[in-house]
């Protein structure tokens, strides 16, 4: 059986509705990537968290601030995984300068399963990204929001042309 590890992307407190930078229904997508965290704990699948990362230096008019209440990852998430490793970036390629490829081999993963946030962003840069071509990236849309519907879609769709598989919870976590 392929070993998968279960990437949960950017769920942090700036994308809710107090934050920085709310997302198009961010609740929803917390209560379903909730579940495919729960469906991975049953399945012993690795859970990984990333966390995007913005210096202070960068000036105003920006969000995920070190050291900010909106730059940490929703608790709920957290709550679920609290044991994963977290991989911080500063990048929308979640492979781009972090550890995320050596962790990936350590533990043996063959193929990673993407949630997360924006949809249009990090998620469609690290799924086609060329060091996560040997891991047959695949996408949960349901576990996926951005800023509105329309752009969802077209982040799922432009994917989906270039070879990335958007497939529900239950299929993709096997």
């Amino acid at each position: 059986m392929t070993k998968q590890a279960l990437i949960v992307i950017d769920i942090q407190n700036d994308y809710f509705n107090e934050g920085k930078y709310p997302l198009y229904q961010p609740e929803v997508t917390l209560e379903k990537t909730l579940k495919a965290m729960a469906i991975a704990n049953e399945k012993d699948i690795p859970i990984i968290h990333i966390q995007h990362l913005v210096s202070p230096e960068l000036g105003e008019g920006l969000f995920f601030y070190e050291d900010s209440e909106g730059v940490k990852i929703h608790s709920d998430i957290l709550k679920l995984a609290p044991d994963s490793p977290v991989i911080t970036k500063r990048h929308a390629d979640c492979f781009e300068k972090t550890n995320l490829d050596v962790l990936l081999q350590d533990v043996g993963v063959e193929e990673i399963i993407l949630t997360g946030m924006m949809t249009h962003n990090c998620v469609t840069h690290t799924a086609l990204s060329p060091a996560a071509a040997k891991y047959n990236p695949k996408v949960i849309a349901e576990c996926c929001c951005t800023v509105d519907p329309i752009a969802h879609a077209l982040a799922l769709d432009s994917m989906q042309v270039r070879g990335i598989e958007i497939l529900s919870t239950e299929d993709a976590l096997k």
